[in-house]
C-alpha cells in the first residue's frame, strides 16, 4: 500500500517558502513577545485619540500598523497548522498565537471604542485640520453602521478577552478533521490497496473514473463521518449558538441580519443568489448528472458518483506545464497584475505538495504587508490548473490592493472576494479551449469547466441554503443534533436534484466535509463571486482592453467600497435578477454542449 508522505518529505519546491514571514521559529516568537510590550505601551493612548486631527491620524497609522504586524504573526502559525496539523509544535505555537491575541485585543479595545465616540460633524472637523484622515473615510463608514449595536465598551472588552474560547468550535473541527480522522483504506479495480484521507478522498478519489475505488472511497469516507457525527455535530451547534447569542446581545433581530451587515449586503442580494441558482439550475443539473450515467455506463447515478470526469482520458498535466498556460492565459490582464502571478509562480508562494496532516482543498492567505501564500494538493488532474488559477486570483486581487490601499480599506466584502478568482477560472478555461488540438481536449476543458460552476454554483451554493436552513431553525431554539443536522442537509440534497440521483441517508453527513461554517455567512459567497465573474468575462470577451481596464481598477479599491458599489463600478447589476439568470443560463449552454459532444 502506498503511504502517504510526513511533512518533512515533501520536496522543498513543493512547499511555500514561509522564510519571507519570518527566518527561524526564534524570529517568530521574538516577534510575539514584542507585540506583546508594544501593546502595553499602546495603551497609554488610552484617551488621548480624539485630542485633534493629527493625534486621530497618528493613533489610525499606528494601530493598523499594529494590526498587520499581529496579522502576519497569526498567518505564520494559521500556515504552518495548514500544512501539517499533527505538528505537536504548530499545535502549540497556534494556541500561543491565540492566546496572545486574545490579551492584545481586550488590552487594545478602546481604540475602537474611541473612534467610536465620534459622529460625522466631529470627522469631519478632524479631517479639515488634517487632510491625511480622508484616506480613513470608508474605514469610519464602516465603523459607524455598527453604532447602534455596539455594546459598553467593559463588554466589548469582555467578548475580545473571549475570542480564543469564542474560536474554539473551528480550533475543534479543524484538529478533529486533519490530525485525529482515521480512514479505512480502499481498493481500486485492480485489487490495489490505497491509502485513504481526507485530502486524497476530495482531490483524488471522489473524481477517479474507476468507479469501484470512487464508491469504496466513498463508503470510508462516509463511515468515519458518521463515527464523528455526534461530535461535529455538537462544535457546529455551538458556533451557531454563538453567533445567535452575540446577535441578540447586540440588538440585531436575527443572526443572518447581524452577519449581512458584516458583509455589506442586503437580505435581498442574499436570498436571490440561494433562491434563483437552487430553483433555476437544478434542472440544467439534473440533465448534466443523467447525461453523466449514460457516460460512465453506470445503473444509477449516486452522490459517489457526481465528481467523476465523463472524459475516461482526461488530459494530466504538471505543475510546471500549467504555470506557462497561466501566464500566457492571464496576459491579457496587464503587466502589472501578470508580475505578480509571474512573481507568485516562481517565488514559492504556492504549497502544492501532499503530506499527513495537511489541510484540505485549497486556499490564498493575504495577510497585509507580505505577499499572499496559497495551499492546494497536485494530483495532475487539469482541474488542477482551474484550482492553481483561482488561488492566483485571489493573490493578485489582493496584492494590487495591498498596494493602492492602506490596511484599514484593504480586504473587500466576502460578497465580492469570490469574483477575482472565478474570473481567471473563466479566462483560464476560455484560453485553453481557443488553443485545444482536438475536439476531445476542448470537450475535456468544457466539462473542468463545468466543475469550476459546479464548485460555486452547486456544492457551496448547497451549503448556502442549508445553511439558511440551520440558522433559521437555531433563531427557533430547536436543538441541532447530529441526525437534525444530517435531515436538513439530506433534505437539500433531495430539493436539488430530485430522481436524477439516488440519494442515501449517510449523504446527508457530508455537510460536516467544509469548514466554511465557522465564517460566517461564506458558503453562498461563491455563487455571488462566480456571477460577477461570469458577467465580467463575458465584457471582457466583447469589449477588450476597456472591460480588463475597468475591472483591474476595481481590484485596486480593495475594500473602499461596498461590494454593490464595487460591482456596479464593474458595469454589472448585481441586483437584478437577470445577471443571476444570465449566469445560470450559460451553465446550461455548457450541458448542452457536453450533450451535443456526447450524441457525436
Amino acid at each position: 500500500m502506498d503511504q502517504r508522505l510526513q511533512r518533512n518529505q515533501v520536496p522543498t519546491e513543493k512547499t511555500w517558502n514561509l522564510v519571507d514571514l519570518f527566518q527561524t521559529r526564534d524570529d517568530f516568537l521574538a516577534e510575539l513577545d514584542e507585540l506583546l510590550k508594544m501593546a502595553d505601551q499602546l495603551a497609554n493612548e488610552k484617551g488621548k485619540l480624539l485630542t485633534n486631527g493629527p493625534s486621530l491620524f497618528h493613533a489610525l497609522e499606528k494601530y493598523f500598523d499594529f494590526s498587520a504586524r499581529l496579522w502576519r504573526l497569526s498567518a505564520y502559525v494559521s500556515l504552518k497548522q495548514s500544512a501539517d496539523s499533527s505538528d505537536p509544535e504548530n499545535q502549540a505555537d497556534a494556541a500561543r498565537v491565540d492566546a496572545a491575541s486574545a490579551q492584545i485585543e481586550t488590552t487594545l479595545s478602546f481604540f475602537e471604542d474611541e473612534f467610536m465616540e465620534l459622529d460625522e460633524e466631529r470627522l469631519n472637523a478632524l479631517e479639515r485640520e488634517t487632510t491625511e484622515l480622508a484616506e480613513y473615510r470608508p474605514y469610519f463608514t464602516k465603523l459607524f453602521a455598527l453604532k447602534p449595536y455596539r455594546l459598553h465598551p467593559e463588554a466589548e472588552k469582555t467578548i475580545k478577552a473571549l475570542s480564543e474560547i469564542l474560536d474554539a468550535p473551528y480550533t475543534i473541527y479543524a484538529r478533529s478533521k486533519l490530525a485525529d480522522m482515521q480512514f479505512l483504506p480502499v481498493k481500486d479495480r485492480n485489487g490495489k490497496i490505497l491509502p485513504m484521507s481526507f485530502t486524497l478522498y476530495e482531490n483524488s478519489y471522489a473524481s477517479t473514473q474507476d468507479t469501484e475505488l470512487r464508491r469504496k472511497a466513498y463508503d470510508s469516507f462516509t463511515k468515519t463521518l458518521d463515527a464523528y457525527k455526534n461530535t461535529f455535530a455538537s462544535v457546529y451547534a455551538a458556533e451557531v449558538a454563538k453567533t445567535v447569542a452575540i446577535a441578540k446581545l447586540r440588538g440585531y433581530r436575527t443572526a443572518t441580519e447581524y452577519l449581512l451587515q458584516r458583509q455589506q449586503v442586503s437580505e435581498t442580494m442574499y436570498n436571490h443568489q440561494l433562491d434563483i441558482i437552487y430553483k433555476e439550475l437544478a434542472p440544467h443539473m439534473q440533465r448534466y448528472a443523467e447525461l453523466k450515467r449514460q457516460a460512465l455506463g453506470l445503473d444509477r447515478m449516486t452522490y459517489a458518483d457526481l465528481l467523476a470526469p465523463m472524459d475516461s482520458t482526461g488530459p494530466q498535466t504538471t505543475f510546471e506545464e500549467s504555470k506557462a498556460a497561466i501566464l500566457k492565459a492571464l496576459k491579457i490582464m496587464g503587466p502589472e497584475y501578470h508580475a505578480i502571478i509571474e512573481e507568485g509562480l516562481n517565488s514559492r508562494w504556492v504549497d502544492y505538495g501532499d503530506n499527513i496532516g495537511k489541510s484540505t482543498g485549497g486556499f490564498c492567505s493575504s495577510p497585509y504587508g507580505i505577499h499572499s501564500y496559497i495551499l492546494m494538493t497536485w494530483t495532475g488532474d487539469i482541474r488542477n490548473i482551474l484550482t492553481l488559477a483561482h488561488e492566483l486570483g485571489h493573490a493578485g486581487h489582493l496584492m494590487l490592493a495591498q498596494k493602492y490601499q492602506k490596511m484599514a480599506n484593504y480586504r473587500p466584502s466576502l460578497f465580492f472576494i469570490e469574483a477575482p478568482s472565478t474570473i481567471n477560472e473563466l479566462i483560464l478555461a476560455q484560453y485553453l479551449k481557443k488553443n485545444a488540438t482536438s475536439d476531445e481536449l476542448k470537450r475535456s476543458v468544457t466539462e473542468r469547466l463545468l466543475s469550476t460552476y459546479y464548485h460555486n454554483f452547486v456544492t457551496h451554493l448547497l451549503e448556502g441554503v442549508y445553511q439558511r436552513k440551520v440558522f433559521r431553525l437555531a433563531e427557533t431554539g430547536e436543538a441541532l443534533t447530529a441526525s437534525k443536522l444530517t435531515e436538513l442537509f439530506n433534505e437539500t440534497l433531495t430539493g436539488f436534484w430530485g430522481d436524477a440521483v439516488q440519494l442515501e441517508d449517510r449523504d446527508g453527513l457530508t455537510w460536516m466535509r467544509q469548514p466554511h461554517y465557522y465564517s460566517g455567512l461564506y458558503s453562498y459567497t461563491y455563487s455571488a463571486g462566480l456571477t460577477v465573474a461570469t458577467a465580467v468575462a463575458g465584457q471582457i470577451a466583447e469589449e477588450g482592453q476597456p472591460a480588463v481596464d475597468r475591472w483591474l481598477s476595481v481590484l485596486k479599491e480593495g475594500g473602499r467600497l461596498t461590494p454593490q458599489k464595487l460591482i456596479e463600478k464593474a458595469h454589472v447589476d448585481i441586483l437584478n435578477p437577470e445577471t443571476i439568470r444570465r449566469a445560470v443560463a450559460y451553465v446550461g449552454t455548457l450541458v448542452d454542449d457536453m450533450q451535443a459532444a456526447a450524441i457525436q
